[in-house]
């Protein structure tokens, strides 16, 4: 017991004189040499592209040859150019309309969903294939129902009299078919993060709200949309994110026309870039989105806090 506890007094001896020195303590360099191949990797994937798209944004250069330093004559020539303007209000329209499409089927399946339905794990299962199937996969099949008089869609329609509709023959046909497939293929993630969010709400607020005799509407007004609103702000964050920079649902289903009336503005940045030969141009219109989309989220986040607060 006698050498036990001189061992243990050294030892604590040790402990406190390492402590000593004006409370300094050694840094262990092992953590930061471990963090070091990371971060590398990630600048690498991350921010080399950033950098390499920004410089050649500043240049009249094609695939070919990088060009001439042409400081920011691209972004202003931007809104001399009305392909562009049209391709953000396209963007915008897409963005608006899958957002709050793609909420509210995504909104309305999570509450039910929620209630002891019969077949809710097979309808759980089921209404997240248009999330799960492959982007080529989903729109190339869903062109091939409505692309023409022989499509499914048209076969349908003629068997009750109807029909035939072009849904990709006209511009107005075309933006509203690319779409309703957006939303088709959005309001899954919708409704497995608000199926998430109304499961965490307390069951004993809607107890009281109903001793209290507030009805459905006033309990889906007055709690549940104030408890999944963080969530919901942070949902349209991401979504209109997606939207903005969606290429292949406007690519695959419609090449961005008829006369570029689905062209949005990531598919005017591949067009310039890879079919007109411009890089300049085309790395400031991806650039010019980029920074619509960091303004947005700012301005949300910042609604989001103030809300909260």
């Amino acid at each position: 017991m006698g050498v036990r506890a001189d061992a243990l007094g050294r030892r604590s001896d040790r402990v406190v004189a390492s402590g000593s020195g004006g409370g300094r303590r050694r840094l262990d360099p092992l953590p930061y040499a471990l963090f070091v191949p990371s971060l590398a990797l990630i600048l690498l994937i991350n921010l080399y592209p950033f950098a390499s798209g920004f410089v050649y944004s500043l240049r009249d250069g094609s695939l070919l040859k990088a060009g001439d330093f042409v400081g920011l004559a691209n972004y202003a020539a931007l809104w001399r150019m009305p392909d562009v303007r049209y391709a953000l209000q396209f963007s915008a329209l897409f963005a608006v309309c899958n957002v709050i499409g793609s909420y509210v089927v995504g909104l309305g399946l999570a509450l039910l969903l929620n209630k002891d339905v019969p077949g809710r794990g097979f309808f759980r299962v089921a209404l997240l294939l248009p999330w799960i199937i492959p982007s080529i996969v989903s729109i190339v099949s869903w062109r091939w129902m409505i692309a023409d008089q022989n499509g499914l869609f048209n076969q349908a329609l003629g068997l009750v009299g109807l029909g035939p509709i072009y849904f990709l023959g006209s511009g107005d046909t075309a933006i509203f078919s690319v779409i309703m497939i957006k939303i088709w293929r959005s309001f899954p993630f919708m409704m497995v993060s608000c199926l998430a969010a109304l499961q965490s709400i307390d069951r004993d607020l809607y107890e009281a709200a109903e001793i209290d005799g507030a009805g459905r509407w006033q309990s889906f007004r007055d709690i549940t949309l104030p408890q999944i609103a963080g969530i919901s702000v942070v949902l349209w964050i991401l979504m209109t994110i997606w939207s903005v920079n969606d290429f292949e649902t406007p690519w695959l289903l419609t090449q961005g026309g008829p006369s570029n009336a689905t062209e949005n503005l990531i598919v005017l940045a591949y067009k310039y870039t890879f079919t007109r030969n411009d890089v300049g141009l085309g790395s400031a219109i991806a650039f010019l989105s980029m920074l619509i989309l960091m303004v947005l989220a700012l301005v949300l986040l910042r609604r989001q806090e103030a809300d909260e607060r």
